[in-house]
């Protein structure tokens, strides 16, 4: 699955990357059949934002990688055609509840898609891990952590002040994934809002990456209108990232553009970060994240927040972590957390 000698967000790209269905076209050759395969993670941790919320000691749930465990399997429809399928579903190691908190569904909460594969690409039908956040993950060190990530939790989380509006997986979307060349692979995503009388609320994308050799490449755009509150209609959202593996280290840096429809609200946010291979199978884990936003009814106000790490692969599949989180918003109090993990990929 992975050489013990590449960094903590390597390793998971792969596996991240097809759960996404967004490699579903480079196995359109492999043999039918049904796969079980997850991640269980969790982590323990004193955590403060940079709020007036008391520091926490805690037992937390997922850490560098949200848990979820799933299945997958094809049909061989033949003439290079095939049937997908996935289902996926977070779930929580701390408590055992399902989702990735009480308000997530108790069912697939990760995803939950069929379609059809060949040489055309591939197309699906139904929930999917937003191709935005995938894009994201593959430009940072801390790839899709929502609790040590600089630019995921400026991005995502409610609790940091998110600036992306809409959640990091889409609800009734229709997903079409073009067959690579040469590293160049493009996605288009489109959710229907499903309300009576107003079609124009609908969620869209754009998503191109180069993956070749030791460079990736990112751009993603999205229109966001079904999670848009009042007085805002919607949002549009831009991030270009790229990551290379200079052999010492892999180095990391992203730029991101969100503008709020009628409230006028905007945010830039730049990350920059690296992975530093230390030993045979650990890496020193960095990375930066500031944010402006721009509000004509209030002041312009500025978010820092950086991640210190270290994460070591006990095996293919198995690694311990621990990580240091910075965190301040202009204004209010530093906020400071430190926490030890482990993930397993199954």
């Amino acid at each position: 699955m992975c050489s013990p000698h590449r960094t903590a967000a390597g390793r998971l790209v792969a596996v991240l990357f097809a759960s996404a269905g967004l490699a579903g076209t480079l196995d359109a050759h492999a043999a039918d059949g049904v796969q079980l395969y997850g991640l269980i993670g969790s982590y323990v941790g004193s955590m403060k934002r940079s709020d007036n919320v008391d520091r926490a000691t805690v037992v937390g749930s997922g850490g560098l990688t949200t848990s979820w465990w799933g299945v997958r399997g094809s049909e061989d429809l033949g003439d290079g055609m095939k049937a997908v399928f996935q289902l996926e579903q977070f779930f929580q190691p701390d408590t055992g509840g399902a989702g990735r908190s009480a308000a997530d569904p108790t069912g697939f909460s990760r995803s939950a898609w069929v379609g059809l594969a060949g040489r055309f690409g591939q197309v699906t039908l139904g929930r999917h891990t937003s191709p935005y956040y995938v894009s994201m993950q593959m430009v940072n060190p801390f790839g899709a952590s929502v609790v040590f990530s600089p630019l995921v939790v400026q991005s995502y989380v409610a609790a940091f002040g998110n600036t992306v509006i809409g959640d990091t997986v889409w609800n009734n979307a229709i997903q079409y994934v073009a067959p690579a060349v040469d590293g160049l692979a493009a996605t288009l995503i489109y959710a229907p809002g499903e309300v009576a009388g107003k079609s124009s609320v609908n969620n869209a994308g754009i998503h191109v990456r180069y993956v070749r050799d030791r460079l990736v490449a990112v751009f993603s755009a999205q229109r966001v209108r079904t999670a848009a509150v009042a007085p805002s209609t919607g949002q549009t959202a831009y991030l270009a990232g790229v990551a290379h593996d200079a052999g010492w280290a892999k180095l990391y840096a992203s730029a991101q553009a969100t503008d709020n429809a009628v409230t006028n609200v905007r945010s830039r946010t730049w990350q920059l970060g690296t992975s530093v291979p230390v030993t045979k199978g650990g890496s020193i884990l960095a990375s930066w994240a500031r944010t402006t936003v721009d509000n004509p009814a209030a002041h312009v106000g500025t978010h820092n927040t950086g991640a210190l790490g270290y994460d070591h692969y006990l095996s293919r599949r198995t690694d311990v972590y621990a990580t240091y989180l910075y965190d301040h918003v202009a204004g209010r109090v530093k906020g400071n957390s430190v926490a030890v993990g482990i993930r397993h990929l199954f």
